[in-house]
Order: C-alpha cells, then sequence, then structure tokens
C-alpha cells in the first residue's frame, strides 16, 4: 500500500522562564541567560505537523485537513496560544523548553490522533531556532 505525507503549519504565541529548582540563581542565569529573567519572556510558534498515510481512493486525501485543524485547534493551539508554559500541568517538572514543547505536542497528537501516522512535530521558535521529535 502506497502511503503519502501530509504537512500542515499552525502558530501560537506563549511565553516561558527557563528555569530550574534544580540549580541555584546563579546556575539558572549561566545556563539559560536572558531566558531566565523572572518575568519570562515571549515566542510566536509555529508548530508543523506531519502526519503519513494511504490516499483514501474517494477522497483523494491522506486526512481531512477541516479535520486536522479542528484537533489541533482544541487541543494544541487553544491550550497553548496566549498562555505561560510554565503554568501548564505539563511542566511541572519540566523546564518548558521548545525542545520539551515540541515533545509534549507529539505526545498529545499521537494519542489521540486516528486513521494516520503521525511522523513528527516541529515547533520554530524563531527564525533561527526549530526543533522536532518523531517520538
Amino acid at each position: 500500500m502506497m502511503k503519502a505525507y501530509l504537512s500542515r503549519r499552525y502558530r501560537l504565541s506563549a511565553s516561558h522562564r527557563l528555569h530550574t529548582e534544580q540549580f541555584s540563581p546563579e546556575q539558572n542565569r549561566a545556563v539559560y541567560g536572558k531566558c531566565n529573567h523572572p518575568h519570562g519572556h515571549g515566542h510566536n510558534y509555529t508548530v508543523e505537523v506531519m502526519v503519513s498515510g494511504p490516499v483514501d481512493p474517494v477522497t483523494g486525501m491522506v486526512c481531512n485537513l477541516s479535520d486536522l485543524d479542528g484537533f489541533m485547534q482544541q487541543r494544541i493551539v487553544n491550550r497553548f496560544d496566549h498562555t505561560n508554559l510554565n503554568l501548564d500541568p505539563s511542566f511541572a517538572t519540566l523546564v518548558p523548553t521548545t525542545e520539551n514543547l515540541c515533545i509534549e505536542i507529539y505526545k498529545v497528537i499521537n494519542a489521540e490522533l486516528a486513521r494516520v501516522k503521525l511522523e513528527k512535530v516541529r515547533v520554530e521558535e524563531t527564525s533561527n531556532n526549530f526543533f522536532e521529535y518523531a517520538g
């Protein structure tokens, strides 16, 4: 059976402070630099999701874009957009780095997406920094 790939982008804005209780204030500043600012800072993230599956012989699609968009809006964008990532329960014991955000988004999508296979999630933090996770 042949499979095709579909990638889709979503945008969200969120803030975070990179900080761990396992480090002293000095260690946090040394490791995280300006990202350890006590009031945090924000990013306009681009989240890219790649799924794969067989092309449906009737619709000609890997999956319905409206269904994928609805799922992503409900489960990812609504959850993280315009929030402080440090306050999300997933980051109660994790530093909310973009690496960890990418993994969390992958876990949520992979646990609930039906009919297609989640290949990877890519989160762009800045024009220079992006992170990918493929399970």
